[in-house]
């Protein structure tokens, strides 16, 4: 009896000892979240202008993914898609306010937010679930959800701000020092998480604030780009200082885990919420007037053509994902917790079904595709309006998406004569030739699709408003 006891013991402590072992080689994650920063944003993803040098280090050492995108065209539907695992369908959050914008010039009133937005008591966050598996939780930076703080879903540290780069106020109110520039400061934070967790795992998320406007830049690195001559779209110095400050973020926390000897231990994630605020004319080439430009892709943010929701995806795993790799597999932002939890040996949770897929057997082979499946996007929202010549202008209007292998379909619905637009991106990434008229039944079949997404996730839809100026003429 007393070697069966000894025998015993001893397994135990193995076990104990494997178990210890196991949790110890959970890998860290760190997400990096930009705001506004489009697909050609980056040296890597072919920009001339702007420099990006600890970025491109992370992408041509890892896997770049040329087909990413974003959940939403704008942020707070792709920020609650990123958190939730699922598409605003499900988790509700459908633009940036939560007021309905109810006026004379909206052919249709904006579909109703759930009060209690964005997510329900029985919805699971990504943090809440890394949590349940050992994980300790760190935000900093953009939070843009409602109602609720990080703390409330999962965070277990959590800072956040937004609005300004310089004179900000965060959720410490705590005295700045003057001329500090928010990207700075948050990293600050992120590397104090890391000293405090760096024994343990820990998932780091941090959204920076970078490169929404205002456009506000270190002087410094203005007076470098002053200098350079444009190249493409990208010409603006001040947006061009941003980006570099954003990229010396990303060197801070890259360095910060190499220092501390944990950089083989951690998956570092970079993409961005939306593509960046810029237009294209119709022949496809760059409006002057914009700061930047997403060209080859047509039009950017509160669009869903590429450029509002194509965005640069980059994966970086020392030992893990192998070097310069790349995957022309689509993905989206809904993806990514599936991913992070198949990464992390963590079960999805139960009663919260996930809408997007794990890519991580692609991560470890690049040839490796997952099963073809829809794409899909849902923005029932109107951006701002503008009257001209006798006609309402609107920056964009209701529209939802599809994309299946190499077509994808818009749905336009601002008024009683909704029309599609059906493109083959393989052959036309920037989107120019309809082929709607051409491919009835591809588009119908597309079409069927989208709403039968639309009824089976309860998509909330705009309804006709009656206060609408009918004496108004709109252009599409």
């Amino acid at each position: 009896m007393k070697n069966i006891r000894i025998i015993i013991a001893l397994s135990l402590i193995l076990f104990n000892t494997a178990n210890h072992a196991f949790a110890k080689k959970k890998p860290n994650i760190v997400l990096i979240f930009a705001d506004d920063l489009g697909w050609t944003g980056l040296g890597s993803y072919g920009s001339d202008f702007y420099e990006t040098p600890n970025i491109d280090k992370l992408c041509y050492s890892g896997m770049k993914f040329t087909q990413g995108y974003a959940a939403a065209t704008v942020c707070a539907p792709s920020r609650a898609a990123l958190i939730s695992g699922q598409y605003n369908t499900k988790n509700g959050t459908l633009r940036v306010s939560d007021v309905p914008k109810r006026i004379n010039k909206y052919h249709l009133y904006q579909a109703l937010q759930p009060a209690n937005l964005p997510f329900e008591e029985s919805q699971t966050t990504i943090a809440e679930a890394l949590k349940s598996g050992g994980y300790a939780t760190g935000m900093f930076g953009k939070w843009h959800l409602h109602p609720g703080s990080p703390g409330d879903h999962g965070f277990d540290e959590w800072v956040t701000s937004a609005s300004k780069h310089f004179n900000f106020e965060t959720s410490l109110n705590e005295e700045i020092k003057e001329g500090t520039y928010l990207s700075d400061y948050m990293a600050d934070k992120a590397i104090e998480f890391i000293d405090k967790n760096k024994d343990n795992p820990f998932f780091l998320y941090l959204p920076d604030f970078l490169v929404h406007k205002p456009h506000e830049a270190k002087e410094r690195l203005i007076q470098k780009y002053a200098k350079k001559q444009p190249a493409g779209g990208h010409k603006d110095p001040v947006y061009a200082a941003m980006t570099e400050s954003l990229d010396e973020t990303v060197g801070r926390i890259y360095n910060k885990l190499e220092d501390t000897g944990i950089l083989e231990n951690t998956l570092i994630i970079f993409t961005s919420d939306n593509g960046a605020a810029g237009r294209t004319n119709p022949d496809g080439t760059g409006m002057s007037k914009n700061y930047t430009d997403n060209i080859p892709l047509r039009d950017g943010k509160g669009l869903l053509y590429e450029g509002g929701i194509r965005v640069p995806y980059i994966l970086y795993w020392k030992n893990k994902i192998a070097s310069g790799t790349s995957s022309e597999m689509p993905i989206i932002g809904v993806d990514l917790y599936p991913t992070l939890l198949d990464i992390a040996g963590i079960k999805a949770p139960k009663e919260h079904e996930l809408d997007g897929i794990s890519f991580f057997k692609t991560l470890l082979n690049p040839d490796h595709q997952c099963k073809e499946r829809p794409l899909y996007w849902h923005y029932p929202n109107y951006g701002p309006v503008s009257y001209k010549n006798g006609q309402l202008k609107y920056a964009y209007i209701p529209t939802d998406a599809i994309r299946l292998g190499d077509y994808k379909l818009l749905e336009f619905y601002h008024d009683t004569t909704a029309y599609i637009e059906l493109y083959n991106i393989a052959e036309d990434l920037g989107e120019r030739n309809n082929l709607a008229e051409k491919m009835p039944e591809k588009a119908e079949e597309l079409l069927q699709m989208l709403k039968s997404w639309r009824y089976e996730s309860g998509a909330r839809m705009p309804v006709p408003n009656p206060q609408f100026d009918k004496s108004l003429k709109s252009s599409k």
